[in-house]
């Protein structure tokens, strides 16, 4: 059901079809625009707004090209903003995904054919979303300073790139094209983050120090190292400037490229997908982040206990080789020793998150409802930010909204589970694959989320985008018609 009048549709899509005239409108608009840019700016804007004229017209002949951009700078580059200063600099994510957006929604309103995919899991996630804006302005109290309003818009941005997916991917062969981009974008990635690993550090922070000009941090913490011991190990960041959320991202993706490469019918050629997860995994390792090593491990035991038994064999493999090569030959000695702190709470890092935890329940049971917001702590000694999603998301939102973000990730889980029950009753391996994979990436998300927060946190929005478009992703899935050969298709489940 259409959500717009259809006369409202008729006269779009009537002011749409004069083609010639409108070309011609839009080429002076453009000249205009243009020319003013190179007259009153400087003069690489000019082939700045080339290459957005350039990436505009693509992404209005297939929205492929703007689910490629907005994974690419998610996983690549995803602090990167505009160049110059405004009054607000987006970031080129946010930017991505309000193009992105806009540009189904036009084709919603233009074309008669279209229609609005909203899926009942995408409305419990508008009623989320709900509640965060609730607590966001409550927090605030109806003021909230601008840098805290433009971090909640890119989060709430990030969050409905659920929406994009589940209008954009609509067959199996832009699920396929899909599922590529967000492996290989991981993987490009990881190799930054491995070489800014293996060159020496001067020249790493030179490199690093380089990308200050579209936003990112230029003194302080740019290398990351254990402890903060720049004489102790060094920790990969890529161009996500924290460890933590890099090996998160790693830890979602790395679940998804594993799956796959032991699935049928991987979307990426086996060898080539080896070299990709190998190339995540060891970047993954090398960011010394326990909750994301904790989270490709429980992705791993979930899909070996859901679908591919064989798989244990591997976890005990590796397992063993692990052992082998730490006490016969001391490999790893160091993160070894790393994990057990952690796991006795023995270190500087995990005794702050203790005293994290204790803050966030004491905040909970002081704002128990809707939470304090998103800012700072309305009492002095109470400090708002802690490192677990699920008490973040209490804090901030009160356990409303943790019940609400509760509800939905079990409905995916059982409705997921459900459509992989039907997929494997038909015979259709390649979409069990699809769904086994999509589900290990979000139990890794949500078991990295026991001792990270980045997936809801409003700084880090891109880890948002990657987590809710992956569900989206799964959501679309389920819906696919049965794939009889690789070019007919027949009616399946029934679409959402």
């Amino acid at each position: 059901m259409s959500l717009f009048p259809a006369t409202t549709r008729d006269r779009l899509a009537g002011a749409f079809s004069r083609g010639p005239l409108a070309a011609v409108l839009a080429a002076v608009a453009l000249g205009l625009a243009g020319g003013a840019i190179v007259a009153f700016g400087p003069f690489w804007l000019g082939f700045v707004a080339l290459a957005a004229l350039a990436g505009t017209y693509a992404l209005l002949r297939d929205t492929r090209v703007g689910l490629a951009v907005v994974i690419a700078i998610a996983t690549i580059v995803p602090f990167g903003t505009l160049p110059f200063r405004a009054v607000v600099t987006p970031t080129l994510l946010t930017l991505a995904l309000v193009a992105l957006m806009g540009v189904w929604l036009l084709r919603f309103l233009v074309h008669r054919e279209e229609r609005l995919a909203v899926t009942p899991i995408g409305l419990a996630l508008i009623g989320f979303l709900g509640i965060t804006l609730f607590a966001f302005l409550l927090g605030s109290n109806l003021s909230p300073e601008p840098s805290l309003l433009h971090n909640y818009v890119k989060f709430v941005t990030a969050v409905l790139f659920f929406f994009s997916v589940v209008n954009c991917v609509r067959d199996r062969q832009t699920v396929r094209w899909v599922m590529r981009m967000i492996i290989i974008g991981a993987a490009i990635s990881a190799i930054i983050a491995l070489a800014l690993y293996v060159i020496p550090d001067h020249l790493a922070l030179q490199i690093l120090v380089a990308f200050g000009r579209i936003g990112y941090p230029t003194e302080g913490r740019v290398l990351r190292y254990v402890e903060d011991d720049p004489n102790g190990l060094m920790r990969a960041i890529g161009l996500s400037v924290d460890p933590n959320s890099f090996g998160g991202m790693l830890a979602l993706v790395g679940a998804l490229a594993a799956t796959q490469l032991v699935g049928e019918r991987p979307v990426l050629p086996r060898r080539l997908l080896l070299a990709t997860t190998g190339a995540i995994l060891l970047a993954l390792f090398l960011t010394y982040s326990r909750a994301a090593l904790g989270g490709i491990i429980v992705a791993a035991m979930y899909v070996a206990t859901l679908r591919y038994r064989r798989l244990w064999w591997a976890i005990l493999g590796a397992g063993a080789l692990a052992a082998v090569l730490l006490i016969g030959v001391g490999i790893g000695e160091q993160f070894a020793e790393r994990v057990i702190e952690g796991v006795q709470f023995r270190d500087q890092a995990n005794q702050m998150r203790l005293a994290e935890y204790q803050n966030a329940l004491a905040i909970i049971q002081a704002y128990p409802v809707f939470g304090i917001g998103f800012g700072a702590a309305p009492e002095r000694d109470l400090v708002a930010g802690v490192s677990s999603i699920y008490l973040a998301i209490a804090q901030r939102t009160g356990l409303v909204g943790l019940a609400a973000f509760a509800g939905i990730m079990s409905w995916f889980f059982l409705r997921s589970w459900r459509a992989l029950r039907v997929a494997g009753a038909r015979g259709d391996h390649e979409l069990a694959a699809w769904l086994v994979s999509l589900q290990a990436a979000v139990a890794a998300a949500l078991a990295v989320g026991l001792l990270d927060h980045y997936f809801f946190n409003i700084e880090f929005s891109h880890m948002s985008a990657l987590l809710w478009g992956a569900i989206g992703l799964a959501i679309t899935i389920e819906s696919l018609p049965e794939e009889v050969d690789d070019n007919a298709t027949v009616s399946g489940l029934s679409r959402r």
